[in-house]
């Protein structure tokens, strides 16, 4: 399954789960942390409870030390459609311990980025992914690019053999072309995904990460080329290994 675009839903907004359903997101994350003001989230843990039994979606928990976290896990515990549980602040890999599930962990500190292959190395942990908002309030930057923080985290999840990590939000909701720009710039540093905050920001997301015609015909002809033998030039390029696994995983992705 394509896990391009992760799209948040309010858990104490239940009228809206089967919208997000429907939307086209890869993976729907129903959130219990900040999307929830804390005196509803009793109720939006039941109702993301009742709504796993009829909709697969990963939960975005409250964060270990909390008030919440345990019963948060407690109430999705085996419910069927429940597809991973989204951690927020991962900060160190003892936090994960409790978690029965496939975890993604939300690297949203500078304690996180430091310990991010500690995290990655849970043996839960299927991804991490970028908590960029809390991650520039935590350090007090002014600048939202962190090309030295997502880069890490690229870097990290394949030394520990995990799935690419997913890239954090765009806030602005009502330009597609900013999440549509914020996720191209994604896929070129290595991400393999983008959380999303609107059902309008998923087709532009979604697009950005799958291979355009003109990458898969690029491939093709690469992979033809090479099947003739010999030292290979396409396009004025020579043609080695790398670039042979570069077109190969275009096509696997397409």
């Amino acid at each position: 399954m394509r896990e391009r675009s992760w799209l948040f839903t309010p858990g104490d907004r239940p009228d809206r789960f089967a919208k997000a359903a429907a939307s086209g997101a890869d993976v729907g994350v129903l959130d219990l942390e900040d999307g929830v003001a804390p005196e509803n989230k009793p109720a939006a843990r039941a109702a993301v409870a009742d709504a796993l039994i009829r909709h697969l979606a990963y939960v975005r928990v409250n964060g270990a030390g909390t008030p919440w976290h345990d019963d948060d896990l407690a109430a999705i515990a085996g419910r069927p459609g429940l597809l991973g549980v989204m951690v927020p602040k991962a900060e160190t890999p003892d936090a994960l311990d409790g978690i029965r599930s496939p975890v993604v962990a939300l690297v949203e500190t500078a304690a996180g980025l430091e310990n991010a292959s500690l995290v990655a190395a849970h043996p839960n942990v299927v991804r991490l992914a970028f908590g960029n908002v809390d991650f520039g309030l935590d350090i007090g930057a002014t600048d939202d690019e962190f090309v030295y923080a997502r880069s890490r985290l690229v870097v990290v999840s394949r030394a520990r053999g995990i799935a690419a990590p997913i890239d954090g939000v765009t806030t602005d909701l009502d330009d597609p072309a900013h999440a549509a720009a914020d996720a191209h710039r994604a896929r070129r540093l290595g991400f393999g995904g983008k959380l999303c905050l609107h059902p309008r920001q998923i087709e532009p997301v979604n697009q950005a990460f799958t291979p355009t015609e003109a990458e898969l015909a690029w491939a093709r002809r690469l992979l033809e080329k090479a099947g003739e033998g010999g030292a290979v030039r396409v396009g004025g390029q020579m043609i080695d290994k790398p670039l042979l696994e570069s077109a190969l995983r275009l096509l696997d992705d397409s």
